[in-house]
């Protein structure tokens, strides 16, 4: 194979390598956010359940003292019966302690409901609150893994980096810019393979002609149809072409 043609193979394959590396590189802080963000929605949702908890004992504790005015007015109330002076003063002062008991026995009711929802939220908070800690050691280890990973996947692309360079020096200059220029202009690859007679990039049938010159592979030619720098590689063992196209049949 030309000198040429087997280094630009090998520039496109360098290429793809740290193409498809960038891409992992570049997504590797993104799941590393979403891990901490994760982690940070979890602390807030239990540092929100430590709040509700703390707001349910300070409704309960003010709906206790609510209870307990009552109660003293209640009691209040009750010694001033001793002093009215008429029935109907009397059962005004009854009618109004009945309606402060009552008024009690609602508040009791809250408070009994927030005894519940108290109880039901600390039931919460302790299993978050013991599982806290696994979750911050879980994200710390996965997010210093992909940390490890991304840092391994840079050294590996500035190898290739380095690589690339090489192979690139060792083209001629006019071969280096015609694979830059079909990389600029043309969607992946620059460079295809020719494979049974037809391009492999924009799978159009080559001359017969054409196609005898690109199998000697001691030139960089291009596609007629889509300008791409073209290669060929011979049939592996067991297989042979069959008619001037290239076309692969199996031998038995």
């Amino acid at each position: 194979m030309h000198p040429d043609l087997k280094a630009v193979v090998e520039v496109q394959q360098v290429d793809q390598e740290l193409a498809d590396l960038t891409v992992l590189i570049d997504s590797l802080p993104k799941q590393i956010q979403t891990l901490q963000s994760q982690l940070d929605d979890y602390i807030r949702a239990h540092e929100e359940r430590k709040k509700r908890l703390t707001a349910n004992l300070k409704e309960r504790k003010d709906l206790e003292s609510e209870i307990k005015s009552m109660q003293e007015k209640i009691t209040k109330h009750k010694d001033q019966l001793y002093q009215v002076k008429t029935n109907d003063q009397y059962r005004a002062m009854l009618k109004e302690i009945e309606g402060e008991e009552g008024n009690i026995r609602k508040i009791e009711d809250q408070v009994l409901e927030k005894m519940i929802e108290s109880e039901d939220i600390q039931k919460n908070v302790q299993e978050a609150a013991a599982r806290l800690e696994g979750e911050k050691a879980r994200v710390a280890s996965e997010i210093k893994r992909l940390q490890e990973e991304r840092q391994k996947d840079m050294d590996e692309r500035a190898g290739l980096e380095t690589r690339r360079k090489e192979l690139a020096a060792a083209l001629s200059e006019s071969v280096l810019a015609l694979y830059e220029r079909i990389r600029t202009y043309r969607p992946s690859p620059a460079v295809a393979e020719v494979r049974d007679g037809l391009c492999t990039a924009c799978n159009v049938l080559l001359r017969p002609q054409a196609y005898n010159e690109l199998r000697r592979n001691d030139a960089v030619l291009t596609c007629e149809n889509c300008s791409r720098i073209q290669y060929y590689i011979e049939p592996a063992a067991g297989e042979q072409t069959e008619g001037g196209l290239g076309t692969r049949v199996t031998m038995s």
